[in-house]
């Protein structure tokens, strides 16, 4: 069994494929900003790093000027309330592996640099809020992800030691916060990996699917 132990994963990219939410309030608020839409897939490619950084991102791309970055990230905000859950979608594997990884005792928490009621908005319209005993956000304490902060914070929140943890994500952003925790990290195959992709990801192991999880979870146990 593994009540000792605990697993910690990301939300965007991993959990929920929210890429067409957020396509939608940043298509809307470029056009409030007097500009074009931009791609799916660029978009996509900006998730990540959190609200700020995203829209920063997306100011650059669209050629808009950086003052207008506050206004801009109110507009994303104001737009996502509305588009925030109907056109996403939880990837396949994932209630598997919840559900198999609750099977086996983990303790499940979800470490994310989206702002706190956002990600209660999506975990609750995806049905995964009650598989989750904790959430960090983005915006939960002073530090986000690529920083070991929340990682650290969630293992508090559920008592539970550090050196018996590990992250699953899907970018270099989940890799950077795992390694400075010291925490060994799962990145799927499948989500947001942004510039450079798999190749340039080193330290991680690859997955599909959630559901390959707790049967890697209980080899790495063996060794």
């Amino acid at each position: 069994m593994g009540a000792d132990r605990t697993v910690l994963i990301d939300l965007d990219g991993t959990l929920v494929d929210s890429a067409p939410d957020i396509h939608a309030a940043i298509t809307h608020m470029l056009h409030d900003l007097g500009a074009p839409a931009l791609p799916l897939a660029l978009i996509t490619s900006f998730i990540g790093n959190g609200v700020p950084a995203l829209v920063r991102r997306v100011l650059a791309a669209a050629g808009i000027a950086a003052d207008e970055q506050a206004r801009a990230v109110e507009r994303f905000h104001f737009h996502y309330t509305t588009s925030n859950g109907p056109f996403s979608r939880v990837f396949d594997g994932v209630l598997e592996g919840l559900v198999e990884l609750r099977q086996r005792g983990y303790r499940i928490a979800c470490v994310t640099n989206k702002p706190a009621s956002a990600s209660a908005v999506l975990l609750a319209a995806s049905g995964l809020a009650n598989w989750l005993e904790a959430v960090v956000a983005g915006d939960s304490i002073a530090h986000m992800k690529p920083h070991p902060a929340p990682l650290l914070h969630a293992c508090r929140l559920l008592g539970t030691d550090p050196s018996l943890c590990v992250l699953v994500g899907d970018s270099m952003v989940d890799i950077a916060a795992a390694a400075a925790a010291r925490m060994p990290v799962y990145i799927v195959r499948y989500g947001y990996a942004g510039a450079g992709g798999h190749a340039a990801m080193t330290g991680a192991v690859f997955i599909d699917s959630l559901a390959e999880l707790p049967a890697l979870l209980a080899i790495a146990r063996q060794n």
